[in-house]
Formats: C-alpha cells, structure tokens, sequence
C-alpha cells in the first residue's frame, strides 16, 4: 500500500509518517524548495521518498497524483498558523484552499481513488457558547479568523466532492494537538522554547505570554496521527470527526505545569504583540463518535506530552 502525505517535513506530517513507516505501508511526501527538514529524522529519511511539489501549482500536484498513485493521501499541508493569517489573510485562503482544490481535481484527472484525509481544524467552531460544550460535529460553524474560513471551506469542499464525484474523502477536526516538534510559534512550543533557554543562561528569565485565560483541548500529537491513519481505514467516507480529548487546560495553568517543570524562578510577562483580535474563549472537543466508529481514544497522559515537548527544546537549546 502506498500513501502520500503532504506536509510531511511538518510538525504532524513527521510523527504521521513514522506511524505509517511502522505499518509497512510505503511512504511518499510532498515538500517545497525551501521546506526545513529538521523534524525529519534520518532513519524516516531513508525510507520516505520525497517529492518536490507545490500545492498551488497545478501542474506540479497532477504530475505528482499521477506518479504515485496513492492508495491513501493525508493532506496536511496548509498555512496553520492563525496569527500569520491576520497578517496574510489572501496567502493562507490561496494556499489552504487552492492547494486542495488542485489535489482534488489530479485525482479526478488521473482517476486515483485514493482515500483522502483532510486535516480540518477545531477552529472552524469559532465563537461556541458555554451550552454547547463539548462541541460535537454538528455544532455551527463561527470561524473567527481567515485560517478558520480556510479551513471552513477545505473542510465543506471534501463533503461536496465525495456528493458530487464520488471522492473518498474523511474529514477530521482536530483540536489544538502538541508534542516534540511542535513550532516554537505555537503556546505550548514558545512557553518551553523560552523555559529551556532560560535554564540555559540565554535569555533572562521571563516569559513573554498572550492570552492566558483562553481554555484549549489538547491532544498528544501522536494519538492525533494515529487518528490521521486510522479513519481513512475504518471510518465512513465523506463524514466527519472530531479528534479530541474530551477536557480543556487553561493556558495559565499548561504555563504553571511547565514552569513547575523547572528548577528556575521566571517571571511571566504578558506580550502585546502576542494578542489576537479576536480569539477563541473555550475549544472541548467531543470524540465519542471517532470512538464509537474507529474505536480510537487518547491514550497519552497530558504531563508526559509537555514534558516530552519540554525535553526536546531542551535538546536544542
């Protein structure tokens, strides 16, 4: 069995194609020029045939659907990163929305009928009030910055192509999902990046923050794959899941966990720069129909993955 899975040299795509790697399935990525291949590690890149492709250019994505012939595809490739999207609304639409536009119609074209995982987002629920949670697939969607109404629209563009041709596609809303590798852009990454620096004598010891009372639901990213992996097997084509932990941890308090993991006194300062213009209160996630359909459920316990997160910038710092 061949996969593809673009975005691979991501922080997902990394851990996913280890997990596949795992299950003798053979493993094709897409990358672009100047994608850093740090989260690759050299026995992944031994057995991962990479291939050069970006998303947005249509000749270069059928060319590549064509070549392979992906029994599975994992889209993960997109602009993830929602304060970018404040600042490049138009580049994250294009190339979250485009990029699967163009994959979609390679398929097509070559007639590959691949099932195809689309990394949706918990994001897409945007604005959700305190009667609504947990959040389960048919809450409404509010998105609340362009990253979510990109998401919104790759998300609603897997269902109308599985009505109108037929495509196998699992669409999967993943809440916030962390763990080694994760961007140092991100909360979870920026508050260990920063703590590891600190106990390395390279930067004075305070933390800069956002928003601290924002409430997330988190996921280790290595169950987050092996949902990823799982539901194009088991799951129900053209349907949706969410993929979640059922809880929520303030960032105040994922702040405290970290710096409790620490032998350091640093103090905690909040950053301007680092506020949204708008975010998202609360995000708890409901997984009980992924479960009831695959079966899959959390199985890393939240202290071991930030601990793990902590150690690897550790290693790096």
């Amino acid at each position: 069995m061949k996969a593809l899975v673009t975005g691979i040299t991501g922080f997902a795509g990394s851990h996913l194609a280890e997990l596949l790697l795992s299950r003798n399935i053979e493993v094709y990525g897409t990358v672009r020029p100047r994608s850093p291949l740090d989260n690759i590690t050299p026995e992944t890149a031994k057995n991962v045939r990479m291939i050069e492709c970006e998303l947005r250019d249509n000749n270069a994505v059928r060319s590549t659907i064509s070549g392979v012939r992906p029994d599975y595809i994992f889209h993960l490739a997109a602009q993830s990163f929602v304060p970018t999207s404040w600042n490049s609304p138009a580049d994250t639409l294009e190339n979250n929305i485009i990029g699967q536009l163009n994959i979609f119609e390679a398929m097509r074209d070559a007639k590959v009928d691949a099932a195809i995982q689309l990394a949706c987002s918990s994001e897409e629920y945007g604005l959700v009030h305190e009667d609504e949670l947990p959040i389960r697939e048919t809450n409404p969607l509010r998105p609340l910055s362009p990253y979510a109404v990109s998401k919104v629209a790759q998300d609603l563009m897997g269902y109308q192509y599985f009505k109108s041709y037929g495509l196998r596609a699992f669409r999967t809303r993943a809440f916030n999902h962390t763990g080694p590798r994760r961007g140092e852009i991100f909360v979870t990454s920026s508050f260990a990046k920063q703590i590891a620096m600190i106990e390395k004598g390279k930067q004075d010891p305070v933390i800069k923050v956002g928003n601290l009372d924002a409430r997330r639901d988190f996921t280790d990213v290595r169950d987050t794959v092996r949902a990823y992996a799982d539901v194009v097997i088991s799951g129900e084509p053209g349907d949706v899941y969410n993929i979640a932990t059922n809880s929520t941890v303030k960032i105040k308090d994922l702040l405290d966990m970290l710096l409790g993991m620490s032998e350091k006194e640093i103090d905690v300062r909040i950053d301007p720069a680092r506020l949204r213009p708008s975010d998202v209160p609360v995000l708890l996630g409901d997984y009980s129909k992924l479960n009831k359909k695959i079966g899959w459920a959390p199985s890393i316990p939240f202290e071991k993955t930030i601990r793990d997160l902590l150690d690897y910038w550790r290693e790096r710092a």
